[in-house]
């Protein structure tokens, strides 16, 4: 298995778009559950690349098996700010792409000059949690029903690792 962790380029959007669908189907992980329409993703990666934005993908034998951005938050008093998505394709979990994919998001946020990351992770998905508190990521608050599928409601938690 051959495991490349790059920044996104263009020659990665479709392989991109086709992972958040497939994560965002599962409807456990991501905030929605379908990737938006595929020219508005494209644009919002053509955005991020444009903008040299932190995002990566990994590519796994050539092909794209996840992701992870920090990207910036609304409002000048936040401009320190990061917020971090991150998701990989089923048969990618377990076997320590989302650790690399989390160091170099990480890396590059750092050498672009913020100083507090943020995530929101479901309380139901341990595995990420201890994925990022590995990374130093602390629990700062319960977003209660933040989540509502299919009429069922779940829980969320802040967190943030400051620089």
């Amino acid at each position: 298995m051959n495991i490349t962790i790059l920044p996104t380029a263009e020659a990665h959007f479709h392989g991109l778009y086709q992972a958040i669908d497939t994560v965002a189907r599962e409807q456990r992980y991501l905030a929605f559950t379908q990737a938006p329409p595929i020219e508005q993703s494209f644009a919002f990666f053509r955005n991020i690349v444009q903008k040299q934005l932190c995002q990566v993908v990994a590519l796994r034998d050539g092909a794209v098996v996840g992701w992870c951005d920090v990207l910036p938050t609304f409002g000048d008093a936040r401009a320190h700010v990061g917020t971090l998505g991150i998701g990989l394709i089923p048969n990618a979990r377990h076997c320590g792409i989302g650790a690399q994919l989390m160091q170099a998001a990480l890396s590059a946020a750092w050498a672009q000059g913020l100083s507090r990351i943020e995530l929101t992770v479901r309380v139901d998905n341990p595995n990420a949690r201890a994925l990022y508190a590995r990374f130093g990521f602390v629990n700062e608050g319960l977003h209660r029903r933040a989540f509502c599928i299919e009429g069922d409601f779940f829980d969320s938690y802040a967190m943030a690792l400051l620089r």
